[in-house]
């Protein structure tokens, strides 16, 4: 459980720091506060920025999803408490990180994202793979683990 979970946070992970980039490369600043409403002058970067977001809180059918459930039933199955305590962190954040996309993506636009311009091609091809390796990893996840399975004997 705890490898998927890191193959998968090594997927998503990267794709948001992409996103977090892409918006830094237009604007050059990190501060949340001036991002709003961004859905209106870049819709394609909104998508793909959902389903990185959406990724990251483990929605079914994504790549954390698998890893988190198979997380949620070691945690269980080793102490209640515990499991309690990995629901609670879970929750926590998908609260953050559901409120970072509203507090980005929608609201009224901010004055200083006016002139701002959706990612190009290059740019949504160069996030494609990140994007299929989410959705694969999250339908098809049981070739990844078989291969932690049958390797992971070797390492222990």
């Amino acid at each position: 459980a705890s490898i998927f979970l890191m193959v998968a946070h090594g997927v998503v992970s990267p794709a948001l720091f992409i996103a977090v980039t892409l918006l830094y490369e237009r604007h050059h600043t990190r501060l949340v506060r001036y991002y709003r409403g961004v859905v209106m002058t870049m819709p394609l970067f909104s998508i793909v920025f959902m389903v990185f977001t959406l990724a990251n809180i483990a929605v079914p059918l994504s790549c954390n999803f698998v890893g988190e459930f198979l997380s949620l039933v070691a945690a269980f199955s080793t102490s209640t408490s515990l499991g309690v305590l990995t629901s609670t962190s879970m929750v926590i954040a998908a609260a953050y990180s559901l409120y970072l996309y509203n507090r980005i993506c929608f609201g009224q636009l901010s004055p200083y994202l006016i002139f701002s311009r959706d990612i190009n091609r290059r740019e949504f091809n160069g996030q494609l793979p990140l994007i299929v390796a989410i959705v694969l990893l999250g339908i098809v996840p049981y070739p990844l683990i078989e291969l932690i399975r049958v390797c992971l004997p070797r390492f222990m």
